[in-house]
């Protein structure tokens, strides 16, 4: 590379330092300026109306609520793959419309395996 292809990458370098320098300084200042007192535990409890907490923040979701989450993104990004190959469907033809078509229909033949095994396991049934 030649001496002025690198000059180009100057400031780039030098907004990453000061992104670097910005970021730790602001964390050095936190500490040296910031309350250095301790709060009671009373403080860090957490508040509920007035009562005292009982059991856990959170409740515990079934895994069934997360496999069918994934499962609705597995599926529906394989299906965003469909819309660029449709749109440009009918001038892919001219050039070998045969094994475009084979292609696609071997993806959906995945696709619809892969829902059957899921239907199949009772991946999508929420009372079991």
């Amino acid at each position: 590379m030649s001496e002025a292809q690198l000059s180009q990458y100057l400031p780039v370098l030098m907004l990453g330092m000061l992104a670097v320098v910005f970021s730790f300084g602001m964390l050095g200042m936190s500490v040296v300026l910031g309350k250095r007192g301790k709060r009671p535990a009373v403080k860090d409890t957490p508040y509920e109306c007035g009562m005292v907490p009982m059991g856990e923040g959170t409740p515990r979701f079934s895994i069934k609520f997360y496999l069918v989450a994934m499962l609705f993104i597995l599926f529906d990004i394989e299906v965003i793959f469909l819309y660029p190959w449709a749109v440009i469907y009918r001038d892919m033809l001219k050039e070998g419309g045969g094994a475009i078509f084979g292609a696609m229909a071997v993806f959906l033949a995945v696709l619809l395996v892969g829902y059957l095994y899921a239907l199949k396991k009772q991946a999508f049934a929420w009372k079991n």
